[in-house]
């Protein structure tokens, strides 16, 4: 079993030195339903993922699968930032990573507009991306992209479930909705400023509040905002009681997680999409707001939550 100290550890040397570092997974799994004939057996597989808490369990979540499947796991987990995350897939000092298929289209391939449908973003990037020696499997579920949401209180008095509807309540209601937000959604075309405009909406300045993205989940819980931006996918949502607003009008990009491969290892290694498809195709948010719940409000290690998922789940069993 990983330590805590590890992951952390190995975070610090890959933030200070590159991707210098890592450990190697130990966990004692074997095949359940996935990795059968452990088709794996022979590869060393390095993965890598963001530094945030559903990054680092979605890392270990992939590590699992691979060690379960026969192969050796590098684990470098808890890059600082996604430009690194990509650039070591991209260059070959990694093997494989949950990316989100938003900030691929975004930020990476430098695309304005989002592509609305979720399987077209993801077919959009897998095309852009082959060229780049990328390959992406098929999308989770999982959809972590930006909401609005109230605490019970709010929604109890206001009784908005859209996007369109908190509109609404702005005009009739000016005072009623007040925000909280982080200051670069706060700013950005693909924050609140298009948002308003998708929307509508024209909030005064003295409506607007902005905080880290911490602050924001509790000051929503607390009602000091009506409305607090937030994460789909986060545990706290769930914690807290708060209540999410469809985006009906489809404005924020869909932010899919999905295997994103080096196209030499997959060449190499193509039992990997076999390994992953049925992982990929479990994890929905609100599997990830459970999990990241287990984290971010329980205090448990992000790699012993995979672990736990990933053997509830019947994908491996503990040797």
């Amino acid at each position: 079993m990983r330590r805590p100290g590890c992951l952390l550890l190995a975070a610090a040397l890959l933030a200070g030195c590159g991707l210098t570092s890592g450990s190697p997974m130990a966990d004692d799994v074997e095949p359940g339903t996935i990795g059968r004939g452990r088709p794996l057996a022979g590869a060393d597989l390095t993965v890598v993922s963001k530094e945030f808490t559903e990054q680092l369990i979605l890392g270990a979540i992939m590590g699992i699968a691979f060690e379960a499947a026969g192969a050796e796991v590098l684990d470098r987990t808890g890059i600082q930032g996604s430009v690194g995350t990509r650039a070591a897939v991209e260059n070959g000092d990694a093997d494989a990573t949950y990316e989100y298929t938003g900030t691929a289209w975004i930020t990476y391939l430098g695309n304005s507009e989002p592509v609305p449908d979720p399987h077209r973003q993801w077919a959009a990037v897998k095309e852009a991306d082959a060229g780049n020696g990328l390959t992406w499997l098929p999308a989770a579920p999982l959809n972590n992209t930006y909401a609005l949401a109230t605490n019970q209180a709010n929604f109890e008095k206001h009784r908005t479930r859209t996007m369109s509807e908190v509109a609404a309540l702005s005009k009739e209601d000016p005072g009623a909705v007040t925000l909280c937000v982080e200051g670069e959604f706060a700013n950005r075309a693909d924050g609140l400023p298009g948002l308003q405009k998708t929307y509508g909406m024209r909030l005064p300045a003295g409506n607007i509040t902005q905080m880290d993205t911490g602050i924001i989940y509790t000051q929503t819980a607390k009602g000091a905002c009506a409305y607090g931006e937030v994460f789909t996918t986060d545990g706290r949502i769930e914690s807290m009681d708060l209540v999410v607003m469809e985006d009906d009008k489809k404005f924020f990009p869909n932010y899919n997680a999905a295997p994103m491969i080096r196209t030499d290892t997959m060449k190499k290694w193509p039992a990997i999409a076999d390994v992953l498809d049925p992982v990929t195709r479990a994890l929905t948010n609100d599997v990830a707001r459970e999990l990241n719940a287990k984290v971010d409000v329980d205090g448990e290690d992000p790699h012993q939550v995979a672990l736990d998922w990933m053997t509830e789940k019947g994908f491996v069993k503990e040797g």
